[in-house]
């Protein structure tokens, strides 16, 4: 994905809001929100050392997830390893998802009382944090996924943003090319995410995808241009509510299970 998703126009706020206002036909199909899905995510800054450790965790985990996806309690688990580090910032996480919130708390209190929680290697962290977030867009192919990439790039909104600006981003502008890239197989997985649970100001919001193959990312930076590209109007659209000083990506190394 290019380091500004859906930036590489420059801002013209009068376009913007034209582009906003042209009939869908005339612009890309639109995609329709779906009922909630809640993701936990859990993050951990883990000494290199204690790499090994991490892996072994997450094997001894697989019962718990895979009995949880096949009771439908979630729809989707797995875990990341970052390959871009940052000063302080997550080398590792882990995360499910359900249909809802629920679904999302009563995993994470089996995995308190099997002692999962508390395994030695995360007292070797030197930071953890936890995240719940909701989507409303979002699609994948079902099945096992080891060793792909996920690629998230976070956004937070101007102030003088609409309240429904990431509804309308994503129906509009964001779903309908990544549904275009699962659909051809480029991708197994994407979802536009807002926090659940606020432990940040809200404004915030994530795009995020999987690619069963490092060329995925590849593929979805151009086709990101050629849609810029056919769809002038779509670049200062995204780029007059978004406000690109906050903006961050994200590159990791993925194992995940959709069901």
């Amino acid at each position: 994905m290019t380091k500004y998703f859906w930036a590489l126009i420059p801002t013209l706020c009068a376009v913007a809001l034209i582009a906003l206002s042209v009939p869908l036909n005339a612009q890309t199909s639109e995609i329709k929100p779906k009922a909630p899905m809640y993701s936990y995510v859990a993050n951990w800054n883990i000494p290199r050392s204690q790499w090994g450790e991490i892996e072994k965790s997450n094997a001894a985990n697989q019962d718990i997830l895979e009995k949880a996806i096949a009771n439908g309690t979630i729809v989707a688990y797995g875990s990341d390893e970052n390959l871009v580090h940052q000063p302080e910032q997550e080398t590792h996480d882990s995360f499910w998802s359900a249909n809802s919130l629920a679904g999302v708390l009563n995993l994470l209190d089996q995995f308190y009382k099997s002692g999962v929680a508390t395994a030695p290697v995360f007292a070797t962290a030197t930071k953890h944090w936890d995240n719940v977030y909701v989507s409303r867009y979002y699609n994948w192919r079902s099945g096992m996924f080891k060793g792909a990439y996920t690629y998230v790039a976070g956004y937070r909104l101007k102030p003088n943003a609409p309240d429904d600006a990431v509804s309308l981003l994503s129906k509009n502008i964001v779903a309908p090319l990544l549904e275009k890239m699962l659909s051809n197989g480029t991708i197994v997985e994407y979802e536009i995410d807002v926090q659940a649970i606020h432990t940040e100001a809200p404004g915030l919001f994530l795009i995020s995808y999987i690619a069963p193959t490092a060329e995925g990312i590849d593929k979805v930076d151009a086709a990101i241009i050629e849609t810029l590209k056919a769809n002038p109007l779509q670049g200062p659209a995204f780029d007059s509510m978004v406000d690109f000083s906050a903006h961050r990506d994200e590159l990791l190394r993925t194992n995940a299970t959709y069901k």
